[in-house]
Formats: C-alpha cells, structure tokens, sequence
C-alpha cells in the first residue's frame, strides 16, 4: 500500500493531534514524550505531555515522520541525536554494556488501531532512515521488543516496534537490554 509521509510541524501538528486524540492520549497519555529530555514520570499528565510535544514541534526541536493514508495521518516513527532522544527504556541494563554511542536513535512509532499490520510502521521507519541518510547518515540504533517465541502481547509493548521489522530493514541484534528488548543496529549511509 503506498503511503505518504511528512514531518512533524506546526503545519502537520493539527494531523498528528487528532491520531493521538483518537488513541487516547495514546499508551496512557504519553504523547510521544518518552524518550524526549524531559521524559515522563509520576506526575506526567496527558495535557502536560501534549502541552510539552507542542513546545517541542513549535521549538523545532522534535524529529518525527508522519504517515498519512490520504488525507488521514495513520501513524509515526520518532527520530533522533541521542541528546534529542535520552531516556531508554532499561537504561542501566543498556548502559552497562554499551560501546560506541550511535548517531541517531529511534523512538517510538505508532500505527492507528484499524491500519495495524498494513505497513505503516514499515512506511514510517523507512521515511526516518531516508531522513536520517539525508542528514549524514551514521549509526542508527533501534530498541525494539522480541516477538518470536513470544506469547501473544497487547499493542501496547510494540511501542518501540518488533524486532523483526528492523531485522528486514537491515538492523542486527547487538545486546539485550530485557528479557524480550534488543539494540539493534544498522550503519546508514549519507544521501
């Protein structure tokens, strides 16, 4: 299926809205935040993330694709520099045995309830490496959760995608990081 995609602006921020809104705040009104400098804790709330991801967009200080199936935006991959995308899931466990840091990282992605399992996230994480390639490239490291062998999860724990996606765009396991998340990796060229 053939998707469009663009970036997360104050042009496109109307779209990216109403996908949250339909979802809820989205994963209990995260709003994308997790992986941002200021994160999310105790005391998040769903309109202080929203308040917090609009800063952001207007700042220019989030990178994110949006997929659009005409005119409806559907889904998203969050990118980034490790100082735009600090907080990990499993820090400790990531850190202890970490090497050479990674140019870039991606976050989360999100695809709409009734789009699942159409390739929107593929869509979105295609349209993050083609940005990241043309941005100058580097190492790209992914965080996603291991499905294979797996009992059956709610959509919920995908938040960083399943392994396999990554796996067919080239990334390779480098650790583990908890029982059922990895670091992977992939080398992107400059465009």
């Amino acid at each position: 299926m053939g998707y469009a995609t663009k970036h997360l602006t104050t042009d496109t921020w109307d779209d990216f809205a109403a996908l949250v809104e339909a979802h809820h705040g989205v994963w209990g009104g995260c709003w994308c935040m997790g992986f941002h400098p200021e994160g999310l804790s105790r005391d998040s709330t769903p309109e202080g993330n929203r308040a917090a991801k609009l800063a952001h967009t207007r700042a220019g200080t989030v990178r994110q694709v949006l997929v659009y199936d005409g005119d409806a935006c559907v889904g998203w991959c969050q990118y980034g520099t490790p100082a735009e995308l600090p907080n990990i899931k499993n820090q400790k466990a990531y850190e202890r045995d970490a090497a050479e840091p990674p140019t870039w990282r991606i976050g989360c992605i999100f695809t709409a309830a009734k789009h699942r399992e159409r390739g929107v996230a593929r869509a979105a994480v295609r349209a993050a490496l083609d940005a990241i390639a043309q941005a100058g490239g580097g190492t790209v490291e992914a965080y996603p959760e291991q499905t294979v062998d797996r009992p059956p999860q709610r959509g919920a724990y995908l938040h960083t995608g399943p392994e396999e996606l990554y796996a067919q765009l080239g990334f390779v396991r480098d650790r583990r990081i908890a029982k059922w998340r990895w670091v992977m990796r992939a080398d992107v060229p400059a465009a």
